[in-house]
C-alpha cells in the first residue's frame, strides 16, 4: 500500500498569503498513485449498491470517473452555472464573498437511484453540501461521500455528516 500522502506536494501562499495550498497533481501524475488512490475510493464503496458517481467540477472528475469505472455505473458531473447542454437543475451556494451555482442534467437521475459523491478534497464544505442537497432534490438518495484528501480542521466533512453522509476520505492535512 502507498504512502498517498507523500505524493501530495503542499505548496505555501497558493493562491494567496496565508493559504497552504494542496496540490493533488503530484499525486495524479504518479500512475501508482493515481491507481490506488481510485482504487481506494471504490473499494469503500463496493458493494452497498451505488448506481452513480457524481463528481464536483474540475478536480472531482478526475477521481469520480474513475471510481465509477471501477463500480461499473455512471458518472455525473457536477458543473458550475452554464457549462452543461440540454435542460439542467442548478443550486446555489455561498462563497466567501458571493453567491454561486452548480448543476446537473435534470433527467439523470431520480428516485431509486443511489449516488456516491467524489471529489479530490473537502475543506469548509460548502459545495459538497450544495452537491448533495442538488442530487437529493431528483429523489435521489446520496448517503456516502469519497474525498481523496480531508482538511479536518476547516469542518466541512463535519457539515457533510451533518446532512446523514458518510465521509470516507484517504488522507488527513491540517487546512489553512
Amino acid at each position: 500500500m502507498l504512502d498517498l500522502k507523500s505524493l501530495v506536494r503542499s505548496i505555501p501562499d497558493y493562491p494567496k498569503k496565508g493559504i497552504l495550498f494542496r496540490d493533488i497533481t503530484t499525486l495524479i501524475e504518479n500512475p501508482a498513485g493515481f491507481r490506488e488512490s481510485v482504487d481506494r475510493l471504490a473499494e469503500l464503496h463496493r458493494g452497498i449498491g451505488i448506481t452513480h458517481v457524481a463528481g464536483i467540477e474540475a478536480r472531482g472528475f478526475i477521481f469520480g470517473a474513475g471510481v465509477a469505472i471501477a463500480l461499473g455505473v455512471g458518472f455525473i458531473p457536477v458543473r458550475k452555472k452554464g457549462k452543461l447542454p440540454g435542460e439542467t437543475i442548478g443550486q446555489n451556494y455561498a462563497l466567501e464573498y458571493g453567491v454561486d451555482t452548480i448543476e446537473i442534467h435534470a433527467d439523470v437521475i431520480g428516485a431509486g437511484d443511489k449516488v456516491l459523491l467524489v471529489d479530490d478534497l473537502i475543506a469548509t464544505g460548502g459545495t459538497a453540501v450544495a452537491a448533495v442537497s442538488l442530487l437529493r432534490r431528483t429523489g435521489a438518495e446520496v448517503s456516502h461521500s469519497g474525498f481523496v484528501i480531508d482538511l479536518f480542521d476547516l469542518g466541512g466533512a463535519d457539515k457533510l455528516r451533518a446532512t446523514g453522509v458518510k465521509v470516507e476520505a484517504l488522507i488527513p492535512f491540517e487546512g489553512h
